[in-house]
C-alpha cells in the first residue's frame, strides 16, 4: 500500500467570457420578440406570456457575474441562443480531448512530471462528448501516455469520484500516478431560453495529478488522508439526453433533454447532506471541523456555500477559509472545486488541512481530505 499524494492542478479556461449583462440582453431580446409573436395566443390565456431576466436576480439568485464559454456568439443571438462548435473529422482530436490535454500539460509542469510518468487516464465529466470510444483514451494518445484510461460520470461531484478511483489506483500499486480531468462544455446541456436557469453553467477544465508520495518531487503537495463518497437517488436535477431518444421520437427537443432541476427542492436537501457528510468524514479520521483551513467547495450557488460552511463552523465562513470562484466562472460543474483548489492553495502553510468536497445531480457528494506537505 503506497501513500498518495495530489502534486499538481491545471486549468484550462476558454477565451470567451459572457457577463450577466450581455446574457440578459440576448435572453430579455428573445423574451420581447416570443411575447410579440404570440400577443394574441396570450391575451387568449392560451400562451404564457414570458417574464424578462435581469443581472440584479442572477446575482442575488447565485452569486455568478459572469461565465467563460467555448462560443460566445452563439449563445447570445436571440434566433438561436445555443453554442455553435462545429463537428470534427474522426482524425482530429475531439473539442474535449483538447481542453483535457490544456489543463493536463499546466498540471503535469506543476507536478514536475512528464507523459512518461503517468499510467493511467480518467476523465470524469458530467457530459461526454460521445459513447465511445472513450474520451480518457483519446486524451492519452494526445498525451503519448502508456497504461489506461476510461471515462466516468457522476454529473458534478466527477471529479472527486475521480481523485477516490484514482488514488485507489495508486495507493494499490496499480499505477505510479494517474490524470484525472474535467472536460466540461455545460453550456451544451444549457436551455439558454429558460429564465430560472439560462444563467447557471460555464465552460472549463481541471487536471489533477495523483501519485506515489514517495515518487512525487512537486513543491505544491497535498496528502490524500481519505476520500468519503456518497449517492443517494433523486430526480431533482436531471437530464434525459441519450442515445435511446432516437427510438422515442416524440421526446425529441422536449425541455428535459438538456438541463432541468428543481432548484428549491436541492438547495433544501443537499446542503444538510454535504454538511453532514463533510462532518463525518473528518470524525473518522480523527479531525475537528476546527482543524480545516480551507473548504474548496462545489461552485453551483453562493449561497449553498455559504450555508454548508456556515453549517459546519457554526458561523460564516470567512472569504479565505471557502474561496469562491463562480462569480467569474459560473457553475463549471465537476471543475467547480477543482478551479478553487487550483487558485487557492499556494498560501496554505505545511501541515495545512483543507476539504475538497463536490455535490451535486445523482445526488452526488464526494469528500477529499488533503493535507499540504
Amino acid at each position: 500500500m503506497h501513500n498518495v499524494v495530489i502534486s499538481g492542478t491545471g486549468l484550462y479556461t476558454p477565451a470567451n467570457s459572457i457577463s450577466n449583462d450581455e446574457l440578459v440582453a440576448s435572453f430579455n431580446a428573445y423574451v420581447q420578440q416570443f411575447n410579440a409573436d404570440n400577443a394574441e395566443a396570450i391575451a387568449r390565456g392560451e400562451v404564457e406570456a414570458l417574464a424578462e431576466s435581469s443581472s440584479a436576480f442572477i446575482e442575488k439568485a447565485s452569486g455568478i457575474k459572469s461565465r467563460f464559454v467555448v462560443d460566445k456568439e452563439g449563445i447570445l443571438d436571440p434566433a438561436r441562443m445555443v453554442p455553435r462548435i462545429p463537428e470534427r473529422a474522426n482524425e482530429q482530436w475531439g473539442i474535449l480531448c483538447e481542453m483535457a490535454v490544456a489543463a493536463a500539460e499546466q498540471a503535469l509542469a506543476r507536478a514536475g512530471k512528464t507523459a512518461a510518468d503517468i499510467d493511467g487516464v480518467i476523465v470524469a465529466c458530467s457530459n461526454l462528448q460521445r459513447a465511445y470510444p472513450a474520451v480518457a483514451i483519446e486524451v492519452q494518445a494526445a498525451l503519448g501516455i502508456q497504461g489506461f484510461g476510461y471515462d466516468m460520470n457522476v454529473a458534478c461531484s466527477s471529479a472527486t469520484f475521480g481523485i477516490q478511483a484514482a488514488a485507489n489506483s495508486v495507493q494499490l500499486g496499480q499505477a505510479r500516478a494517474v490524470l484525472m480531468v474535467n472536460p466540461e462544455i455545460c453550456t451544451g446541456h444549457l436551455n439558454f431560453r429558460d429564465r430560472d436557469s439560462h444563467f447557471i453553467f460555464g465552460d472549463a477544465c481541471t487536471a489533477v495529478i495523483v501519485e506515489r508520495a514517495d515518487l512525487a518531487t512537486s513543491a505544491h503537495q497535498f496528502d490524500v488522508v481519505g476520500t468519503k463518497l456518497l449517492t443517494q437517488f433523486s430526480n431533482n436535477i436531471r437530464n434525459n439526453f441519450g442515445f435511446l431518444n432516437r427510438a422515442a421520437q416524440e421526446g425529441v427537443g422536449a425541455r428535459d433533454k438538456l438541463f432541468v432541476q428543481e432548484g428549491r427542492k436541492v438547495f433544501k436537501e443537499v446542503c444538510p447532506m454535504v454538511a453532514e457528510l463533510i462532518a463525518v468524514h473528518l470524525q473518522e479520521n480523527d479531525l475537528e471541523v476546527a482543524q480545516v483551513q480551507r473548504f474548496w467547495l462545489h461552485q453551483a450557488n453562493l449561497n449553498m456555500n455559504l450555508l454548508i460552511a456556515r453549517k459546519l463552523l457554526g458561523r460564516d465562513a470567512e472569504p479565505h477559509e471557502a474561496p469562491v470562484i463562480l462569480d467569474t466562472y459560473a457553475n463549471t460543474s465537476s471543475a467547480g472545486s477543482v478551479i478553487a483548489l487550483h487558485k487557492h492553495q499556494d498560501d496554505l502553510p505545511s501541515g495545512a488541512l483543507g476539504v475538497l468536497s463536490s455535490f451535486g445531480a445523482g445526488y452526488s457528494i464526494g469528500s477529499v481530505i488533503l493535507r499540504k506537505r
